[in-house]
């Protein structure tokens, strides 16, 4: 009796954990997907050096470097090229945007930045 229950329930947090990992993809359908070589361009309009652009998760993940020099990892959703997540690391002398300093931190939590490998 104790058998079946075990094996109900190792299913379903196995199940559970599965689901929890999905939404760390991007589902963008790949026919609806702009080339590497536009997000490349329009990042190097901004003034970042980019290093490698790549898929993972459907996602394009970008690593490089910043208009002022800073080391970069983005992600962005491929079918319309908007940043998912950031994750920036300051250089000790380099400076700090002024938003990660304000009272108004929602522009920054919806982009899920990250300063020195911390959530904001």
């Amino acid at each position: 009796m104790k058998t079946p229950l075990l094996i109900s329930t190792l299913l379903t947090a196995t199940l559970m954990a599965n689901l929890s990992y999905a939404d760390d993809d991007c589902h963008d359908s790949i026919t609806d997907w702009q080339p590497k070589n536009v997000l490349h361009q329009q990042l190097e309009n901004e003034g970042w050096q980019v290093q490698r652009i790549k898929v993972d998760d459907g996602c394009y993940k970008v690593k490089g470097l910043d208009q002022n020099g800073n080391k970069v990892k983005a992600e962005y959703y491929p079918a319309s090229l908007r940043l998912r997540e950031i994750e920036i690391k300051f250089d000790k002398d380099s400076a700090i945007p002024e938003f990660f300093y304000s009272g108004d931190r929602t522009e920054t939590q919806s982009m899920s930045n990250t300063q020195s490998g911390e959530k904001l």
